[in-house]
């Protein structure tokens, strides 16, 4: 990467360098974590940048305050306006109590309780509209249009992309022989801010630092994009990576990281449950789904030779409710969960052997459900789903086995 190119850019390093200082006083300088686990994996060494621990909860406060510590005294008066799901909700919020500032946010219906709750909390006025982001989006620009509020875009601006990019130069000061960093990617913003700062420190020490984004395979706009150089809006959204659904990647960001980033790889969402689960047991990390993105291609081998790594952990605002289905699908992903399904004769005894048998394996039953009734169940038979803890995929394979052996046919039934 030459200097001409990256001085080409909409964003520079300058403009990196200006955001931090604009945002003493307010924005924290988050802490590295060593994961000693997540380096047996990798056979390299692996630090989290825990942007989970950032005011607000994630790394979205960076961008907003830079954007609106930049308004002019009559712009602020005005007051500004923001769509979101969460995240970017809670960091312009935050950004604008400490500013003294109005702000007016729109958030979908069936918003998360905690996010509307949090958002409220920091002095946001809430509107709930529209049945997705993208609907409240366009009622918040309509609003700014029709009142003249500032609309404070969550990824596609200036001001923003250089204040997520701060991040890269605090990695670049905890981590200074990191050689991949790993983020998350919605919109871009994060991505091409980072990408912006680590580029630049890379060059001026004659060195490469690979720059990789990560999404969820189910939100995957960005690798069509960059294969058609332009941008490319997907059809269908879905993942339990709120914090990444994005169907379209922003101009600005594409504009950059299409220059600077190595590569966007996807997981699945296996993998996304799989890692929030070894956060949570192995780093004591609470993280949400797109925060885990990018432990979740090291787990699941995405990033061939990752030499020093850094994952960005880019957010920690999960609903509970949702905690919970995602930590049940992980368990379930490692075999650590297992859910069967088993035909037996309907008369006493039948369901005694067959927990005997689970015992014997030494797995754990979490519930029983009974079922006389369905197309696929004859009269005199009766259908019974278990639901146990297991030690890992060995361990349940053992259990499946032992019910074979004795003439059962457990059919595993996928969460």
């Amino acid at each position: 990467m030459s200097r001409a190119s990256l001085a080409d850019l909409q964003v520079r390093y300058e403009d990196v360098v200006a955001a931090r200082e604009l945002q003493a006083g307010l924005i924290e300088k988050t802490p590295i974590q060593h994961s000693r686990a997540l380096a047996r994996i990798t056979g390299s060494p692996v630090y989290l940048k825990c942007e989970n621990l950032q005011r607000a909860g994630s790394f979205k406060v960076r961008g907003a305050y830079t954007r609106m510590a930049r308004l002019a005294p009559e712009e602020r008066a005005r007051g500004v306006v923001a769509a979101s799901a969460g995240n970017h909700a809670q960091g312009v919020a935050v950004a604008a109590k400490h500013l003294g500032m109005r702000a007016r946010i729109y958030m979908p219906l069936g918003v998360a309780l905690p996010k509307l709750a949090a958002t409220q909390d920091h002095g946001a006025e809430v509107v709930l509209h529209g049945a997705t982001v993208d609907e409240a989006l366009a009622e918040a620009q309509r609003y700014a249009t029709e009142t003249g509020a500032v609309f404070v875009h969550p990824f596609d601006n200036v001001d923003v992309v250089a204040g997520q990019g701060t991040v890269g130069l605090e990695i670049i000061e905890q981590v200074p022989d990191v050689e991949t960093v790993l983020v998350g990617v919605g919109g871009g913003g994060l991505l091409a801010g980072l990408a912006v700062a680590l580029k630049h420190e890379a060059e001026r020490a004659g060195r490469q630092i690979r720059v990789i984004g990560v999404q969820a395979e189910n939100a995957a706009a960005y690798p069509p994009s960059l294969a058609a150089d332009a941008l490319v809006p997907l059809t269908k959204v879905s993942t339990i990576a709120d914090g990444i659904a994005v169907g379209q990647p922003g101009q600005l960001p594409f504009s950059i990281i299409k220059e600077l980033v190595d590569d966007v790889v996807t997981v699945s969402e296996d993998a996304l449950a799989r890692a929030l689960v070894f956060l949570l047991e192995r780093s004591k990390m609470v993280v949400e789904p797109a925060g885990a993105v990018g432990v979740a291609a090291l787990m699941e081998g995405r990033i061939e030779n990752p030499g020093v790594t850094v994952p960005v952990l880019s957010g920690g605002n999960i609903d509970p409710m949702l905690m919970l289905k995602v930590i049940q699908r992980g368990l379930s992903a490692a075999s650590r969960f297992l859910q069967v399904r088993i035909m037996l004769d309907d008369r006493p005894g039948s369901l005694a052997t067959i927990s005997r048998i689970i015992a014997e394996n030494d797995a754990n039953v979490t519930g029983v459900d009974h079922t006389r009734i369905g197309g696929s169940i004859s009269m005199g038979d009766v259908a019974i789903t278990i639901f146990m803890e297991t030690k890992g995929a060995e361990h349940a394979e053992q259990i499946l086995q032992a019910l074979r052996d004795e003439g059962y046919d457990p059919q595993v039934i996928h969460s």
